[in-house]
């Protein structure tokens, strides 16, 4: 692996399963001079798995900026590095987009080296549509910000794709059933590869009851996937949004919000009435 300048290897690394990584990714792994990782007590274990010994650092969201210069000079000298994240794919709500950018600045070739990759592992198996799709990572951890983003979201007709810790999942769950309705269709894969994979197909309500009974439920990595919103001609559902948010800006109740929403609309008056609920608790939160 020579050039003038080094490469950049973006090296996708297994999501549970080691067995899933390529052959293309070990060999890569081996070769390079240095390989850039998110948590190289975690990353070394992997590599010592594979029987790789090439050198680790660190490159994480605390360091990222101020490791990128050194590690952009060491391309530039002439040496190929790979980074990876400690699960998946690099980059998809991980760090090393400020490395990439800069290594693409400096005239650096990256090269993708692909593989495992929890967001389409999900999609792959969720029965939900996968010709369109909208990939929104992690939501806020504060009640009122992830309201605040859900109701953005209310009337995206693609598949929605996000990731979610174990201990937000049910809080996540009831804010998603109050801002997009009960009976929404929605997916949770949780420990995807790994010895207790889970793929639960359900209405977002019964996912929701499903994980406040069931501890083990919000445990580990979990990818939830929700239904589009049916097609509306003319943004109907955005436009519904901002007039709950008006409404509800002048003082006027949540129940005679989502009643004349519900007239001017023809939507639901009950969807109406948990949309605008939401809306109000967002409003109202004195955190944020």
């Amino acid at each position: 692996m020579s050039n003038s300048t080094g490469v950049l290897y973006v090296v996708a690394t297994p999501i549970g399963n080691l067995a899933d990584i390529g052959q293309r990714a070990v060999d890569t792994l081996r070769q390079v001079d240095l390989v850039v990782a998110e948590d190289t007590r975690h990353s070394g274990r992997l590599l010592r798995h594979l029987g790789i010994t090439t050198s680790l650092a660190a490159c994480h969201e605390h360091n990222e900026r101020a490791a990128v210069d050194g590690l952009v000079a060491r391309l530039r000298a002439g040496s190929d590095l790979a980074l990876i994240s400690d699960a998946g794919t690099p980059l998809v709500s991980d760090p090393g987009f400020r490395l990439v950018r800069a290594a693409r600045a400096a005239g650096v070739s990256v090269v993708p080296i692909p593989g495992p990759c929890a967001a389409i592992a999900a999609l792959s198996v969720a029965g939900l549509p996968t010709d369109r799709f909208v990939f929104e990572g992690f939501l806020p951890a504060r009640h009122a910000a992830r309201v605040a983003r859900l109701e953005t979201l209310v009337g995206e007709t693609r598949t929605l794709v996000f990731y979610e810790a174990g201990r937000r999942l049910g809080a996540c769950l009831a804010d998603l059933c109050a801002v997009f309705g009960a009976d929404r269709p929605a997916v949770l894969a949780r420990e995807l590869t790994k010895l207790h994979e889970t793929v639960l197909d359900e209405r977002l309500d019964e996912l929701a009851a499903r994980v406040a009974g069931d501890p083990d439920q919000a445990r580990g990595e979990s990818v939830l996937l929700v239904a589009g919103a049916p097609e509306q001609p003319g943004d109907v559902a955005l436009e519904v949004g901002r007039l709950l948010e008006t409404l509800l800006e002048e003082g006027i109740t949540v129940s005679r919000a989502a009643a004349i929403a519900a007239r001017v609309s023809g939507m639901s008056k009950r969807e109406l009435y948990a949309r605008a609920q939401a809306l109000h608790d967002a409003q109202h939160s004195p955190s944020g």
